[in-house]
Parts: C-alpha cells; sequence; structure tokens
C-alpha cells in the first residue's frame, strides 16, 4: 500500500506539471495574438501565462515552477526552433520562472488568501504580486535583449516599462479570474440571475461602444464595474473588468476607437493606463465589500448565538418575583 502511493504521488506530480505547462503555453499563445510594438520591441499589453503561473503555485505549490519553467520554454520554442535557441532566450525563460516564485513567496510570507475576502488580500496582490515582483521578470528579460544587441540601451527604459506593466496586468486580472473559478463550488445561487442578466447585457452594449468610439467615452466602464461590483463582489467586477481589458487591447492593437491616430507609444500608455486603473479598481473594491459583508455577518452571527444564550440561561433560571412592598408603619 504504501509502494502504491509513493508511485501514485510522483505520477500525479508529473501529470499537474503537464497540465501547467499546457495551461501556461495556451495562455502564452493566446496572449501573442495581440500586440504592440515600442522602440522596435514587440510585446503584449496583457501577458496571460504569469497569471496563470501565479494561480498555480497559489493553488498547488512552489514545486509548480516545473511547469511553469516548462510552459515558458514551449513559448520560446513556438517563437523559435530548438537549434536557434539563444542564451537570451533561456534566460527570458529562467526570468519568466523566478518572477512568480518570488510573487508567491511574498504572498506567502503576509499570509495570503486565496479567496480575496480582505482588503490586504487584494493590496499584497497588486502591490507585490503584480507590481513587485514583475519588475523581476521585466528586469531581466529587458536586460537580456539588450545585452545581445537585440534593443539598443537607450530605449532599455521605455521597453521595460511596456514588458513589466504587461506581465503585471496578466497578474492583476487573469490570476483572479482563476482563483475565482476554482473556489466555485456546485449548485450555484441563482437568486439573482435577471440582474447578472442584465448588467452582462449593458457589458455586452457599453464596453464595445467605450473601446471603439472615436469619441473618448471609456469612462463609461466605471459605473458598470462599480454596479458588478456592489451587487456580485468579486465574480461581478473580474468578469467586467476582464471582458473591457480584452475589449479594449482588440481595439488598441487595430488602432481604432480612441486609440485611432496615436503613435505606439501613446497607445501603450493610454492602454495600460485604463486597464490597469481597470484592474486596481475592481479588485480592490470588491475586496473591501467582501470585507465589509463578510464583517457584518460575523457580528449578525456573534449576536445571534448571544441571544441564544440569553434565551438558555433564561429559561433555565427563571426570574424570581420582586418581594411586595413593605407595609408603612402608622404613626404611635
Amino acid at each position: 500500500m504504501v509502494a502504491t502511493q509513493e508511485m501514485r504521488r510522483p505520477a500525479v506530480v508529473a501529470l499537474q506539471t503537464l497540465v501547467i505547462a499546457a495551461c501556461y503555453y495556451g495562455a502564452g499563445r493566446l496572449g501573442l495574438m495581440r500586440r504592440l510594438s515600442v522602440e522596435g520591441a514587440v510585446f503584449t499589453p496583457i501577458w496571460p501565462p504569469t497569471g496563470v503561473a501565479v494561480a498555480a503555485l497559489l493553488l498547488v505549490g512552489l514545486w509548480a515552477w516545473l511547469g511553469i519553467a516548462l510552459g515558458a520554454l514551449l513559448v520560446v520554442l513556438s517563437l523559435s526552433s530548438f537549434s536557434s535557441l539563444q542564451p537570451s532566450a533561456t534566460g527570458i525563460v529562467a526570468g519568466n520562472t523566478v518572477a512568480p516564485v518570488c510573487a508567491y513567496l511574498l504572498l506567502a510570507a503576509v499570509h495570503f488568501r486565496t479567496d480575496l475576502s480582505r482588503f490586504r488580500d487584494g493590496l499584497a496582490l497588486v502591490f507585490l504580486a503584480a507590481l513587485g515582483a514583475m519588475t523581476i521578470s521585466a528586469s531581466a528579460d529587458v536586460g537580456l535583449l539588450v545585452a545581445t544587441d537585440k534593443i539598443a540601451l537607450a530605449d532599455f527604459w521605455p521597453v521595460w516599462l511596456a514588458w513589466w506593466v504587461g506581465d503585471a496586468m496578466g497578474v492583476l486580472i487573469v490570476t483572479p479570474v482563476i482563483l475565482m473559478l476554482y473556489a466555485l463550488r456546485a449548485p450555484l445561487s441563482l437568486s439573482r440571475w435577471k440582474e447578472a442578466v442584465l448588467i452582462l447585457g449593458a457589458a455586452a452594449v457599453l464596453v464595445p461602444v467605450a473601446t471603439r468610439s472615436s469619441i473618448s467615452m471609456m469612462f463609461l466602464v466605471y459605473p458598470l464595474l462599480i454596479w458588478a461590483a456592489l451587487r456580485f463582489e468579486l465574480p461581478g467586477s473580474l468578469v467586467c473588468a476582464l471582458f473591457a481589458s480584452v475589449m479594449a487591447t482588440v481595439a488598441a492593437t487595430e488602432g481604432v476607437g480612441p486609440f485611432q491616430r496615436l503613435t505606439h507609444t501613446e497607445v501603450m500608455i493610454k492602454l495600460q493606463a485604463f486597464n490597469g486603473t481597470m484592474a486596481l479598481t475592481a479588485l480592490l473594491l470588491s475586496a473591501v465589500i467582501t470585507e465589509q459583508r463578510n464583517t457584518r455577518r460575523s457580528v449578525e452571527l456573534a449576536c445571534q448565538e448571544l441571544v441564544e444564550v440569553l434565551e438558555h440561561l433564561t429559561a433555565g433560571n427563571p426570574t424570581p418575583r420582586p418581594p411586595p412592598p413593605a407595609e408603612e408603619e402608622g404613626d404611635g
């Protein structure tokens, strides 16, 4: 029996490693469908594999780095043959593996909860995992491009900024969605399905108009985002944020709507500013709402338990009747 379990564990680890690698590779191919160019370097506005990598580490554990490294290698090989694999490509694989691992270690150090039910969890995901740890991959990858003369030294910071924001957006947008899907359990509550359909319908109309109209109307997304967060907390806000981010990225890469007649650098700045503020709003607002509702439920539960205790004590010890008033003594 023990031998069977010992054999089963390596098989499970190998299977999970292949699944993580396949998910990373699929997310990479999906991200490469939409690209922008900054100072001659091609990058993706949202790099979904970083979100997949951080989520895999949070859900599976530290050993998930094997699948991440294998997936990153497969993405690099899809762009160049194995024989032409250069040291810079190997360094990029290492950088894309080390950055999510550092994000996982930073989140573990602050006791991060994958349900994102606390405001501090939202802050940790934003500032430690996304904005903090992704500087490692951006610095390593762009530094290798400079060292191998793929880009000029003068172009380091513009390319670094684009690379860093793309990796950070992958963590901000993709990681919460994966964590949310993992936490879903059947049966789902459909008590407010009519309002959910109404929000989805509004998003299907407003988001394309906001992201493809020549008039600057991208602000229309934020009331919809707030509505979804107030009524459906994290799932509602994340679905709206993901849809709006994808539509904005498509419009930016096609150069239509609010992104037309802009330079590549201006498109990158405008798109990443929109995606970043929208992801921050969705994540932090929903975390605050969830934390407040959980606090209110805890207080209500504590009050209910206190009432039950008082009722039990009252039933076991009936309240004694007050003694009759003493008769007043008359005057001699």
